[in-house]
């Protein structure tokens, strides 16, 4: 959700970033800030609110450089707050940072004992510490000290967890350094004029020559022009693409679809969904972040899920989650049929109204129904200010960022975060799961942007098979458990997408009318983790195979006893049932997405779809 911005030029560098800025406002933020050279040093303007807020601040000054960086942030270690607000600075050392740091409560830890002092709640002061820490320390047979690009790479060899940063220091001006881990940067090339972003359009109207910065490459801006190494320091080479995109286009980032973006932006919108609210090390979810008292979660007897589509499937999940870590009733329901049936819903009851866009009009029916007869509204959505967050009692923002494909994806992994945590939350708070379980629960959570990323190497294999099948009337997805949501989903996507017909079913349910669709020609995509059903969906494969059905199954890693009675295996990593949710949807939605281009079909903008239904 964050946005970097950064300039070395001829013009004046404040007005460039905060225009720069302005331009990265879709990503919503609750702070900015902007840290410049002037004759007295490096200087640090911040302040919570929008853009315009800052820009009021700046005015007054009349301020003039030619080397700056900027920062719109949202709010996950700390609340927002000033001192919270990017850019973070030690000593001569200021920097700006998206991602998150895992580690940070260790390194945290071991630099006050080496004497420095925290001024802010954020997990990205570490990196700034650490990098003011290195560039004190002198050069191997030298008496110089280390440069700012060293300090750099030896700093984030302590760090644990993802980073998109630019650091200047103050010794050394008219530079710029960034680099990236899971997290976006690019690089743009001007007349005699540089700049380090987040995304595109922050520098478009200024350039359209860009460098895209893959995972651990390193960038150092000066006057001179800009120098890329590897994670060990060598110079690598890189294209320069000329961009002709409009600036909503330039969002894709160079991703030829903004649905294979957004696919790809999931490890990175995990991440921003989960930091700051659930900490492994005290086994407690931040149920501040849900918007209701302890007190009335407490009270609360029975729970609601509505929502539409592809939110709908993330309610299911939650269901599981809920029922099996809280011991909490709960109903599932399609908001445009609970909107129309008289539900025995009352005070004391909590509907979650799930939501991308906030928007949906008969989710928002649905809630507004609920409200109606007392019940408590929390609303898990992704866009601020929308209509859902601002009717209901509480709001759960999901911080997956724009998502500009029809065809939900990152939204999605994103809400099962969220109910992920409200479950251990729920179930903490009713004492059904112990403090060292949820401590396990989160440490899980923790590495499930890694986990994804993992799943997302499955790409190319994916493809590949969907090169075999792409041609085929239609597929059935079999799943069990918690799991069966994911064959749902995994059918709209390839109805959204290519215009396949395809069904999701229970596995269990194949004999009552399904297996009569099997054949050579019907390919059958299941739903195969380590679980506690994992026999079962074995015997579910068994009887597709004995009628010539193929079978693609999605399994963990090494599993050879499944991969060996299937016609193609896709590998997820391992975890608990209930995150594996998540890593089984990635497969689901590049198996839809390659079919989809394959077809020839428009993936991003679907034929009869719209991203937000606010119609009946």
């Amino acid at each position: 959700m964050c946005g970097i911005i950064g300039y070395i030029g001829k013009k004046n560098a404040v007005s460039v970033i905060l225009e720069g800025l302005k331009r990265l406002e879709y990503r919503g933020y609750d702070s900015a800030g902007i840290a410049f050279f002037s004759n007295k040093g490096i200087e640090v303007r911040r302040c919570t609110g929008k853009i315009r807020e800052l820009t009021s601040l700046l005015e007054s000054e009349n301020l003039s450089s030619h080397t700056a960086i900027g920062h719109t942030r949202w709010a996950t270690h700390g609340r927002p707050s000033e001192e919270n607000a990017h850019p973070h600075r030690s000593n001569g050392v200021v920097l700006v940072h998206n991602g998150i740091i895992e580690n940070y409560l260790e390194l945290k830890k071991k630099l006050i004992a080496e004497g420095y002092t925290f001024t802010s709640e954020t997990d990205t002061e570490v990196i700034c510490h650490l990098i003011d820490k290195y560039s004190k320390l002198l050069t191997p047979n030298s008496k110089l000290k280390t440069s700012l690009e060293d300090a750099v790479r030896e700093a984030l060899k302590e760090v644990k967890g993802t980073y998109a940063i630019a650091v200047i220091k103050e010794d050394e001006p008219a530079k710029i350094v960034g680099i990236r881990k899971d997290s976006p940067l690019v690089v743009g090339l001007g007349d005699g004029e540089f700049f380090l972003a987040s995304d595109v359009p922050a520098f478009l109207n200024y350039s359209r020559n860009v460098i895209f910065l893959d995972d651990g490459e390193m960038v150092v801006l000066t006057d001179d022009g800009v120098m890329i190494t590897g994670h060990d320091g060598i110079p690598v080479q890189k294209d320069v693409k000329s961009v002709s995109w409009s600036p909503s286009m330039a969002e894709k980032g160079g991703y030829r679809h903004f649905m294979l973006k957004e696919i790809y932006e999931q490890p990175r919108a995990i991440g921003d969904t989960l930091r700051g609210r659930g900490y492994p090390e005290s086994g407690d979810v931040n149920l501040d972040e849900f918007g209701l008292s302890i007190d009335e979660l407490k009270k609360v007897e029975k729970i609601f899920i509505v929502a539409c589509g592809t939110s709908y499937h993330a309610a299911l999940i939650g269901k599981y989650m809920i029922e099996e870590l809280a011991r909490i009733p709960v109903e599932t329901d399609i908001a445009s049929e609970f909107r129309y049936r008289r539900p025995i819903i009352k005070s004391g009851d909590l509907m979650i109204a799930i939501t991308q866009s906030g928007e949906t009009a008969d989710t928002l029916a649905a809630q507004r129904e609920a409200k109606r007869l007392g019940a408590k509204i929390l609303s898990i959505c992704n866009v601020v200010g929308s209509t859902s967050s601002r009717e209901a009692d509480a709001i759960f923002y999901t911080h997956s960022g724009p998502e500009i494909g029809v065809a939900s994806t990152k939204a999605f992994t994103t809400q099962i975060v969220g109910l992920y945590l409200f479950a251990v939350g729920m179930g903490r708070i009713r004492e059904v799961i112990s403090e060292a379980l949820s401590k396990e629960f989160l440490r899980e959570l923790l590495m499930l942007p890694g986990k994804v990323e993992e799943a997302l190497a499955a790409d190319e294999s994916i493809s590949m098979i969907a090169k075999d099948f792409f041609k085929a009337r239609g597929f059935l997805y079999l799943g069990r458990g918690i799991n069966y949501p994911i064959a749902l989903e995994g059918a709209l996507k390839l109805k959204e997408i290519s215009y396949i017909h395809a069904e999701g079913y229970p596995a269990g349910e194949m004999k009552h009318g399904p297996i009569a669709l099997i054949d050579e020609e019907l390919p059958v995509i299941v739903l195969a983790p380590k679980d506690n059903l994992h026999e079962k969906i074995i015997s579910n494969i068994q009887e597709v195979k004995s009628r010539g059905g193929k079978v693609i199954s999605i399994t963990n890693n090494a599993d050879s006893e499944v991969c060996g009675i299937s016609n193609k295996c896709i590998f997820v990593p391992e975890a608990n049932p209930y995150l594996t949710t998540a890593l089984m949807a990635v497969p689901v939605q590049l198996l839809a997405y390659h079919v989809g281009v394959l077809r020839g079909c428009d993936v991003d903008q679907p034929r009869n779809l719209a991203k937000s239904v606010t119609v009946e």
